[in-house]
């Protein structure tokens, strides 16, 4: 055992369940309808029935909170909105007694323009810091020095009157970008890794990983034919998706510093991490780089499961074709909802049958899993009314896109409170009453919920070796079939998933199969077949 007090194990990510909290809307502890950490503490025994392996927490550093903690200003605090750095320590502490890993969310690529290292570098062009962002000055007839655009709307460049020069942003304006071309600024960045890991972490997402490093020479993108356009990144209405995103982000120097990043992680014992990659063009083919060799980030995702296109078996089975053509050695870490998209309950038009398939499948791909809160209740998209948003993304887009302000609604947890559970006071953001029929005492109280059904198949897949950590090879796709076979050693498991609304029949490979028991589906074998009816599932194994 480790002085967690959790078990060793240097691979125990491969394969892991990793539930994701939004702190601010996971529960208020003090009254004020925020969330913070001594309410994630409080709710941590919800997250050990579900029977996940690990939290990951998103920014809870200090920031003033223009774009809810996903901007900087301090890498070594709390802010005191969630708390204080005693009471990370105590979730930590709280965490491993439960068996939970806790990682964090570090958000590297940029930080708020109030961070003492902004400040510094917009003084002058001469001081210690002055080569800390990415500045560049203007063209000869004043406008921005490339045509980079910002995924929140508008060119990717903000004049500043102190230095005389742009500075470059890929999100808000109050969002300088770091320049990792600058040894200094890489050295100082993996000491704040280390500084969380020496606290007891146990891994990191890395916010907007492949955003890290743009091009040198500050070469303007080309423009992406509208044919090849998709909006996996940035949605429909964005003229981010007008560019192919050659030069600003997703560049070859990235390799180097994920080797650095690495080597640090490499001084603790049971670490992992989890890379955020979006771009629309080549999102799994940079998953592949990034995750492959053993030297550079654990585990990544990519955007194609998080996209508005609902999976087919056709489509899963391309995803995972792409991907481990790629990195045919490489990790995944796949997910459905997460705090930045629409949640997929609504974004596919799912029913509680059609939410239960799909955890089905995506506790059976190989790789491992991040489920974000909520999720187990079966939560749609909230509806956030104009003058209730607080997202700046939603306010810059409405109305044709309404922001993440309507995922990132505070959990629901009794339905006979008047904020649900979650806070005395008015919530943050508003709390939808059809969530409130979901709330997690609701559904606790009925045996056949989603809830427990989530509970019931996490608990089962744990003593499948096969799902965990197993080879994967797909045996028929179809728009509304797809057939798996795991194998881990002389274990083997067939999966097959009926995605359509007629029943379906599908042959299994040569030999004796017995459909294995506790999965919470209805499907059968019968004679070397697979019997499936509607949106259901069955899995086999050799007997």
């Amino acid at each position: 055992m480790s002085e967690t007090g959790l078990a060793r194990d240097p691979d125990w990510w491969r394969g892991a369940v990793i539930y994701q909290i939004y702190p601010r809307s996971f529960q208020d502890s003090n009254g004020d309808g925020v969330g913070d950490l001594a309410g994630i503490i409080e709710r941590l025994p919800h997250v050990a029935s579900l029977g996940a392996d690990a939290i990951w927490i998103s920014p809870f550093f200090t920031s003033p909170m223009l774009d809810f903690g996903y901007d900087v200003a301090d890498y070594r605090d709390v802010d005191p909105i969630f708390g204080t750095l005693g009471d990370f320590d105590a979730l930590i502490a709280r965490a491993h007694s439960l068996g939970i890993r806790v990682m964090i969310d570090l958000v590297l690529s940029h930080t708020s323009d109030r961070h003492p290292w902004f400040k510094e570098s917009r003084s002058s062009r001469d001081n210690a810091r002055a080569d800390w962002y990415v500045w560049a000055d203007a063209k000869p007839d004043g406008t921005a020095p490339t045509n980079w655009l910002s995924i929140f709307g508008g060119p990717a460049w903000e004049w500043d009157t102190e230095r005389q020069q742009y500075y470059m942003h890929n999100f808000l304006a109050s969002q300088p970008d770091l320049n990792f071309h600058n040894p200094e600024v890489q050295d100082e960045l993996l000491a704040v890794a280390r500084y969380w890991l020496e606290r007891g972490v146990d891994g990191f997402r890395l916010d907007t990983l492949n955003f890290y490093f743009q091009d040198k020479e500050l070469r303007s993108n080309p423009v992406l034919p509208k044919e090849l356009r998709t909006y996996e990144t940035a949605p429909e209405v964005n003229p981010y998706n007008w560019q192919e995103h050659l030069y600003d982000k997703s560049r070859p120097e990235m390799i180097g510093f994920l080797r650095r990043f690495r080597a640090v992680m490499d001084d603790f014992a049971d670490i992992t991490s989890v890379g955020e990659v979006g771009d629309a063009q080549r999102g799994l083919e940079i998953v592949g780089e990034y995750t492959s060799g053993g030297d550079k980030v654990h585990m990544c995702y990519a955007f194609e499961f998080l996209a508005r296109t609902t999976p087919t078996g056709t489509r899963i089975a391309e995803v995972l074709g792409r991907f481990f053509g790629a990195a045919p050695g490489g990790w995944p870490c796949w997910a459905f909802s997460n705090h930045d998209g629409e949640r997929h309950i609504s974004r596919w038009e799912l029913s509680d049958a059609q939410a239960r398939l799909y955890l089905g499948v995506l506790l059976s791909l190989r790789g491992s899993v991040c489920l974000y809160q909520g999720e187990e209740l079966g939560l749609p998209e909230a509806y956030v009314p104009f003058e209730a948003l607080q997202d700046p993304y939603g306010i810059r887009f409405w109305p044709k896109f309404r922001g993440r302000d309507g995922c990132r609604t505070p959990m629901p947890w009794a339905k006979d409170n008047g904020y649900a559970g979650f806070s005395e006071a008015k919530p943050w953001l508003p709390i939808p009453p059809e969530h409130v029929e979901r709330a997690v005492a609701r559904q606790e109280a009925d045996p056949a919920s989603l809830l427990n059904f989530y509970r019931g198949l996490i608990a089962w897949r744990k003593t499948r070796p096969e799902l965990r950590a197993g080879d994967m090879t797909i045996v028929q796709a179809t728009e509304t079939l797809l057939a798996l076979e795991r194998r881990d050693g002389d274990r083997a498991l067939f999966c097959v998933f009926n995605f359509g609304a007629e029943p379906a029949r599908v042959p299994l490979p040569a030999g004796s199969w017995r459909a294995v028991d506790g999965t919470g589906f209805t499907g059968r074998i019968e004679d070397g077949t697979a019997i499936l009816p509607p949106r259901q599932a069955v899995f086999a194994e050799p007997g």
